[in-house]
């Protein structure tokens, strides 16, 4: 049996796929089954998340092997009475770990990120560190993704630039000078998959894998790329993170929700993401990731 936790995300929701069609049992941890849409009929349903720790021991019963890929880059709730950033990523994984132990469970795999680390500027960052501090700390079989950005096509990213788009102008935070190596949600998910199903390097124990596209750009030359994916060329003005985060803020308190993107978000696009394995691990096991370009359909 294989917990899946994140399985309505990118990558998540590409792993499912694979999983299902290879008849594996797969028990999948939600909140609402019915985003699982026609793949709620495939699965068994585990009620909860990574915020209700009670809910993990319905979940892990009888499992082996838990795929740990659900995260947030927001705050979740209301102020004061929701769920942090750092709960469900950091303190969520801690605790899905713990549980996992106590449940037998035999190996599992987490999606990190290039770039984590417990002094990054970015608390999504910070809190992975925490999570993959546990995960390496434990004592099951472990394999820790860590990929640079993942987009697929309609994406949150791509539908949010695709509608700026519409402007004569696209703004954009910061100096957009952060590279990263993007790569296709689904060769993350063939990578996952190549491990589940013992191929590459995986038999060779616990190990961590970065996970980068062909090539390595600039966060104003994804922006670029995403504006002409929806079939527009726009220039693109850059606007000071001094003046970009304390207009989110107002624009939050005034609608009761992020408008646009969160403070949150904003910083973690002024990170740098990239390895220099390039796309070197993902290879090992048997994915050639494709550039973004080419996915989107860009000539």
């Amino acid at each position: 049996m294989i917990l899946l936790t994140g399985a309505t995300g990118l990558v998540g929701a590409a792993v499912l796929r694979r999983l299902t069609r290879s008849a594996a049992q797969v028990r999948c941890l939600v909140r609402d089954p019915r985003q699982l849409g026609d793949q709620r009929v495939n699965v068994q349903i585990a009620l909860g998340d990574l915020a209700e720790p009670q809910s993990f021991r319905h979940a892990l019963r009888g499992v082996e092997t838990v795929v740990h890929l659900a995260a947030s880059i927001r705050d979740q709730g209301e102020p004061g009475r929701g769920c942090s950033i750092e709960e469900l990523n950091g303190v969520g994984t801690w605790r899905l770990v713990e549980g996992a132990e106590r449940a037998g469970v035999k190996r599992l795999l987490f999606i990190s990120s290039l770039g984590a680390s417990t002094l990054s500027s970015a608390r999504f960052l910070r809190a992975k560190a925490m999570a993959e501090e546990a995960v390496v700390g434990s004592g099951l079989d472990y394999t820790v993704f860590a990929p640079s950005a993942v987009y697929a096509q309609g994406d949150a990213f791509l539908r949010l630039f695709a509608r700026l788009s519409l402007l004569p102008v696209v703004p954009l935070s910061g100096r957009g000078e952060a590279l990263f190596q993007p790569i296709w949600a689904e060769d993350v998910a063939e990578c996952v998959m190549a491990v589940i199903n013992g191929g590459g390097e995986s038999g060779l124990g616990s190990r961590r894998y970065e996970l980068g596209g062909p090539e390595t750009i600039s966060y104003a030359e994804m922006v670029d790329l995403a504006i002409r994916a929806a079939g527009r060329r726009r220039s693109v003005v850059s606007v000071p993170l001094g003046i970009c985060e304390p207009a989110l803020r107002v624009a939050q308190l005034v609608a009761g929700r992020p408008v646009v993107a969160t403070q949150d978000e904003v910083a973690l696009l002024e990170v740098t993401m990239t390895t220099p394995r390039g796309t070197a691990d993902a290879q090992a096991l048997g994915v050639s990731p494709r550039a973004m370009a080419a996915v989107l359909g860009i000539e």
